[in-house]
């Protein structure tokens, strides 16, 4: 057993490793080898002790704080890439997307999947409202729905545009906005009204035309980032650019990466972004200057993931 430092940030790449870096210093400190596949998604569970990695076509569980190489526990069920994955706020469950077309459940006390609902298209995205108990997905036919968790079933559904794929989703810490990006570069903002339902009214905001290329993933920013409130755009241009939600202008553009820019993630304060991209590195950029800090280096191939936990375990 090693002491692991207070911030978990963790990279996987198309050279089927996992590593894991001092976010300071940039040192890789623990790398584990995935020979199967490649990795999609890492997500780490809000108390800090697991790494899960969505592959094709399971996931695993890694311990964080050892230096064990095999995973402490697999999810097998879904028949294709899992392109998303996350977890309930005090980690009791686990949820999943996938290109085999499902949405699942999985109890982290109990083997096998609890719960499954059929999208009907490869799912590239799935986010879980703050309210704990919907699931929203987006998925390659362009469908976004809303997983009613205590009605267990479809509450909602949308298509922003017809036939062109959903890659991200992304709902605001307090409900009140969610926003989908595409393969067209645009993101469509939609405010959220509380209904007689927890959630099951959007009302069009905003569509914002951000990138030229796709856009891979986008984010909103943390609750302590209050009373800023930024959305993130990582593309296929090479670039993220931060917009403020406010009106939806462009803040800046981080220049920098070489190649796709795959993923990114905020620090729990909103005041640095770290972010994966195909020139096989990852960095670490100010939100408030827009520099880049620190280049993580040690990937031989494509980096398509990122994980960071930076906070204090969450209260639900």
């Amino acid at each position: 057993m090693t002491q692991q430092p207070s911030v978990i940030l963790a990279t996987a790449s198309y050279d089927r490793s996992i590593r894991f870096w001092e976010a300071k210093s940039g040192r890789c400190y623990r790398t584990i080898q995935y020979p199967e596949t490649q990795v999609n998604r890492l997500e780490i569970t809000p108390d800090k002790r697991f790494l899960a990695a969505a592959g094709n076509p399971h996931i695993r569980l890694f311990d964080v704080e050892s230096n064990n190489p095999q995973p402490v526990m697999n999810y097998e069920s879904h028949t294709n890439n899992v392109m998303a994955v996350g977890f309930q706020c005090d980690g009791k469950w686990m949820y999943s997307g996938s290109e085999d077309g499902t949405v699942k459940i999985w109890d982290l006390r109990a083997p096998g999947c609890q719960r499954e609902y059929e999208s009907r298209a490869a799912v590239n995205t799935v986010v879980l409202h703050p309210n704990q108990t919907e699931l929203i997905s987006g998925d390659q036919n362009g469908n976004i729905r809303v997983w009613d968790l205590t009605a267990n079933s479809c509450s909602c559904e949308l298509v922003p545009e017809v036939d062109t794929a959903v890659r991200s989703l992304t709902v605001m810490w307090d409900g009140s906005l969610v926003v989908a990006a595409n393969n067209r570069g645009t993101c469509y903002v939609w405010r959220l009204l509380q209904g007689t339902q927890t959630m099951t009214n959007f009302e069009p905001l905003h569509k914002l035309q951000a990138h030229d290329g796709y856009i891979l993933k986008c984010l909103l920013s943390p609750e302590l980032c209050e009373p800023h409130r930024y959305l993130a755009t990582a593309s296929s241009d090479n670039t993220v650019k931060i917009w403020n939600v406010g009106g939806f202008t462009l803040e800046k553009t981080l220049v920098g990466h070489q190649r796709w820019v795959w993923d990114c993630v905020f620090s729990v304060d909103g005041a640095f972004l770290i972010t994966a991209s195909s020139d096989t590195t990852a960095r670490l950029w100010s939100m408030s200057t827009g520099e880049n800090l620190k280049v993580y280096q040690g990937h031989h191939k494509a980096t398509t993931c990122c994980a960071l936990h930076d906070g204090a375990e969450p209260s639900c």
